[in-house]
């Protein structure tokens, strides 16, 4: 029974492990069942060798937790397909919960205690203390799953959610610290009555004010996505909007011309009569180049045709040569908005890097097109000037200091999806290669 209570409180960080992957299911990078199958017996072993540890020493669980935490930690950012960012912080966000729940049971196992000197000379909670550290450890990640695996998961999938990551991180780690500082220096101030009832509200205080701010986050969280995702759906409707002004005034232009052929046409047999070839080659060359260009449709897919034709006209206005092939259905085995959006970020810092390119080099070339009946295939291509700067694996903004967000965010849709973005660059090209898998 004595080995036991080391190995229980060691236990916990099993419980802290479930609820972590709760809202990362579908960012695994490996199957669930392959998952479990090794990590469940190597955190048991890990947990029953640190009690074995701490009862052969007599030394508190603190520092071997402390350590277990942090090894649990990597395996668990390891594991993940999303980035350090969020699985950094959802670990933080576990801990903070879990530090509060053992501030909680520790005043448990003091009101246990109280009055039995023999007892509190151990070093661990005693036993019916860390079975109820145990039972509420399970019990709220029994309680947490249905928020984990809904409303946190959305948050977590959404890209949307990349900026508000960045700052979450602090309010966990402030939790962590309040409940580190509450740890009395010694066992016994804890069982002086006005302390240990003290010690209860704070715990419990803590514990909730931890739930509090953590709701309060994800409300704001998921109000930020829908405002974003409105902001994304209103600038891809305006693309769209600015697309149909377009083919309506160059269909215009060709009613127009083609109202103008006879007249044109009655024109040329005047002057062929007069037997001018001058005057009639000169007549057409005027009349060729008055005729509109018809480059109005790039393909099937509505949304994608009016991204594309954005960036078309955008590039026409600078003069930088833009070559299309791109064959999308009107439906797609992938999402459209995802799809749009790496269509966009890939063409704007493609247009963005030709603008600061030398005239006669500037070049965009976009080719896109489905492979299968679940991948979608896209690749833009662009020519660059200067100096690509790399960290880590992600690209340095060329705007200001940090992270490229546009990279960035393709990467993060493709890898949500099941896809891969791959990023070249020699000899002054760029190469961008996206795949989004349905």
């Amino acid at each position: 029974m004595e080995l036991l209570r080391p190995i229980l409180e060691l236990g916990v960080v099993i419980p802290g492990m479930l609820l972590a992957y709760f809202p990362v299911k579908s960012s695994l990078k490996q199957p669930l069942s392959k998952l479990v199958l090794w990590l469940a017996p190597l955190l048991a072993l890990l947990c029953a060798a640190g009690g074995v540890v701490c009862y052969a020493r007599r030394m508190p669980t603190a520092p071997v937790l402390a350590g277990l935490t942090l090894l649990t930690a990597v395996i668990y950012i390891k594991t993940l397909r999303i980035s350090l960012w969020k699985s950094g912080t959802i670990a933080l966000s576990v801990c903070a919960v879990f530090a509060c729940i053992n501030s909680l049971c520790r005043a448990i196992n003091a009101a246990m205690l109280a009055g039995l000197p023999q007892a509190q000379a151990a070093p661990w909670f005693c036993l019916r203390a860390v079975i109820c550290y145990q039972v509420i450890c399970w019990l709220f990640a029994v309680i947490a799953y249905y928020p984990a695996t809904h409303s946190v998961r959305r948050m977590v999938e959404d890209e949307n959610f990349a900026q508000t990551w960045y700052s979450f991180w602090v309010l966990p780690l402030v939790f962590i610290a309040l409940n580190l500082f509450m740890i009395p220096k010694y066992a016994d101030t804890l069982y002086t009555g006005r302390v240990l009832q003290g010690y209860f509200v704070i715990s419990i205080a803590l514990l909730f004010l931890m739930l509090f701010f953590n709701a309060i986050f994800l409300l704001m969280a998921i109000s930020i996505n829908r405002n974003v995702r409105l902001q994304q759906k209103n600038q891809l409707l305006s693309m769209q909007q600015q697309r149909y002004e377009s083919l309506k005034a160059a269909i215009e232009e060709a009613r127009q011309a083609r109202h103008d052929l006879r007249h044109q046409l009655c024109q040329l047999a005047a002057l062929a009569e007069e037997g001018d070839l001058e005057k009639i080659k000169a007549y057409l060359s005027g009349a060729v180049s008055r005729i509109p260009s018809l480059e109005m449709h790039f393909c099937e897919n509505r949304a994608a045709d009016s991204v594309v034709g954005y960036y078309c006209a955008l590039a026409k206005r600078e003069n930088i040569p833009y070559s299309v092939q791109i064959d999308l259905p009107e439906c797609l085995p992938v999402d459209e908005i995802n799809l749009c959006l790496v269509l966009s970020n890939l063409l704007e810092n493609a247009l963005e890097a030709s603008l600061r390119t030398a005239p006669a080099r500037r070049r965009i070339k976009l080719t896109a097109y489905l492979h299968g009946n679940s991948l979608a295939l896209i690749q833009v291509e662009n020519t660059y000037d200067g100096v690509i700067r790399e960290k880590g694996g992600a690209f340095q903004s060329s705007k200001r200091k940090g992270d490229g967000v546009g990279l960035q965010s393709v990467r993060h849709i493709a890898e949500k999806s099941g896809g891969v973005s791959t990023v070249t660059y020699q000899d002054g090209v760029f190469r961008a290669r996206v795949m989004l898998r349905g």
